[in-house]
This record gives structure tokens, sequence and C-alpha cells, in this order.
């Protein structure tokens, strides 16, 4: 089996190097790396790790921000170029997690006839930042017993998809789902976790708001595209990059020790050293990761937060069913839609009494 794992990176110096020494020990057999203009020191690790051969890295210039594009096609050149069997893609802050074994045995136990295997993200939150390497000061992962549905939150439960390697599969923004086969989901079985490590300095956070912002600009400049929102949690990094408050958002969100202590007595938070202890492990002896099995409170406390996110799923298709009844319904109140709707009612009328 050979997996192939894609990532998207602009400007991530703080963490790219343990993203690709962590999944390459993890199971990966070759990372796709697209380099978005990245001008931070970034492009000069990934130099470094493609001449060792299980890196390979396409660079495009500062300009449009072309997710779908780009990742689709790192997904494609992996099964038309690269032999893969498997594809994973990720980006720089996620570090995927196999639920006992590493990511070959995993993903051999799939059955043949399915080709999506779904994982879900668990989001750890900024410390205060001290200077060192960012997995030795975020420990605290969150542990919500109720979803969290705020769009501006990058909090908000989801899930991420593995896909079987195919020659036209087509991924969506965030890899949240894939189109372009006729792959079978697995449901109910999440055989992966994320790691994900979206906030860990205030300077990390305002170079990524001000990033996206401008980016996202320049997508829509350059098209012939109506702008919508996009994530909300972005555009709110993106303003407060703007309004040079990304410091104060990022001493909000870290807050004070005494909320953190009392989120870990009350469980909304819990202790997790895992990519921590993994990293070190390979500084100290590099090579493959082993990942040991669940524990039955490790497995209770995980089929929790997939209960979480299976709420969440069902309060967001609630509010989109909301929004599509809110626009029948104003499209059926304009005056052209009622003269529709009574001339409907006449012409039935004739015809009965024909």
């Amino acid at each position: 089996m050979r997996i192939v794992m894609t990532l998207l990176a602009r400007d991530e110096r703080d963490i790219v190097e343990q993203h690709l020494d962590f999944h390459l020990a993890a199971g990966v057999d070759l990372l796709l790396v697209t380099d978005h203009a990245s001008s931070d020191g970034t492009q000069d690790v990934l130099a470094e790790y493609e001449r060792g051969g299980r890196v390979k890295v396409l660079r495009e210039p500062d300009g449009p921000f072309r997710q779908r594009e780009w990742v689709t096609r790192m997904a494609r050149l992996a099964a038309t170029e690269h032999g893969a069997d498997w594809v994973v893609n990720s980006d720089a802050d996620e570090f995927w997690w196999p639920r006992g074994g590493d990511l070959r045995e995993v993903l051999a136990s799939i059955p043949r006839r399915y080709g999506l295997v779904q994982s879900f993200v668990r989001h750890f939150v900024p410390v205060p930042d001290d200077g060192g390497p960012f997995q030795e000061r975020l420990t605290l992962r969150l542990a919500s017993a109720a979803p969290i549905n705020d769009p501006r939150s990058p909090w908000r439960p989801f899930r991420k998809v593995v896909h079987r390697a195919h020659p036209t599969a087509a991924v969506v923004e965030g890899s949240h789902s894939i189109g372009g086969t006729s792959f079978v989901p697995m449901r109910g079985w999440y055989p992966l976790e994320v790691l994900h490590f979206p906030i860990r300095t205030a300077a990390q956070l305002e170079r990524k708001g001000a990033l996206w912002g401008s980016a996202v600009e320049k997508f829509y400049a350059g098209e012939e595209v109506v702008a919508g929102p996009g994530a909300a949690y972005h555009a709110l990094a993106f303003r407060d990059a703007e309004e040079g408050r990304s410091e104060t958002v990022f001493a909000e969100l870290v807050g004070a020790a005494e909320d953190r202590e009392a989120a870990l007595r009350d469980g909304l938070l819990v202790e997790d050293t895992r990519i921590c202890e993994a990293l070190r492990r390979l500084g100290d002896s590099p090579g493959s990761l082993a990942f040991p099995r669940p524990s039955a409170a490790e497995d209770a406390a995980f089929a929790v937060d997939a209960a979480v996110l299976g709420e969440g799923d069902l309060i967001r298709v609630r509010r989109r069913l909301d929004e599509l009844a809110q626009r029948v319904a104003s499209l059926e109140a304009r005056p052209g839609a009622q003269v529709a709707r009574r001339l409907g009612t006449v012409l039935r009328r004739a015809r009965r009494r024909t």
C-alpha cells in the first residue's frame, strides 16, 4: 500500500517541519506540497526535505488563493504519477493520528467497497507564547459536551475525509468531501483523528488573517464571480489583522490561567500530550512511530466527541433548511409569484368545468 499526503502551505515555518517529520514517521510514503509564495523560510524547509526524496514541492507565485484547484491537482497527481492507493489531504496545522497501528495499518483494514473514510477534527486551544515550539505549549484540547456552531468560532466541530486515489477525484475546500468519483463512504466509524493547532501565536494569527484576506481578495478580483463571505472565522482574522487587533484577540482566546484550570476541572479542556511526546521521540530517535491502542476511557471520550459532531451536523442541516424555507417564502411573496399562483388556480378551475 502507498499513501500520499497532499499539503497546501503558506508561511508555516513554525510548524511545517514538525508536520513533515510526524507524517513521514506515521506511515505516509510521499508528501506532495503546494507552496503558495511563502516568504518566512517555509520554502527552505521544503527544499531540504525535497532533497531527501519523500517530499515533492509545487510552487505557486503570489496571487489568488485557488485552494480547490491546487488540492485537486495534487490529489490527481497522487493517483496518476505517484502510485498512491490512498490520499490524505492535509493542512500544515493538522496532525493525522491513527487510532491504533500506523496510517498504513488503519487504511489497510478498510473493506474494498469503501473509498471514503471519515475523520474528525479535535481542536487544541492557544496558551501564552513563551517563544518555544508549539507542540511543547499547546497540550490543551477542547472537549465540549455540546457542539459549537457559531461560524465565527475556530472551534466548530467538522469532518475531513481520506479517499482512495482516483484520477478524477475533485477535492472541495477544506477536504470535507470528495467529488468526481463513485466512491462509497464508510459511515459511522472514525479510525483517524485530526489533531488541529490553528492558533499558535499572536504573530501567526495576524499573518494567517492577513494572508487569507489578501489571497481571497485577489481571487475575487480576477474572477467573474460574486464574492461570498467565506469562512467567517478567517474573515474575522483578516479584519483583526487589518485593524491591528490580532494581539488583543490572541490574548482573549488564551484567557486567564485560572479559567483554563477551571475548564480542566470541568472537563471542557483535557490535557493531550500525544503530539508533543511523538515529536520528542522522533527528536531522540528518528524513524517510525508506534501508535498504541486507545484505552476504554479514551474510547469513551472519543465517542462523546463523535456524538457532538453528529449533533452539530443536525443543527447545520436544520439551519440550512430554515434558510431555504425563508428564501422560498420570499420568492413566493413577490407579486409575480402571487399572480402566477392565482392564474394557476383559475386555469385548474376552468379545466374542471370543461
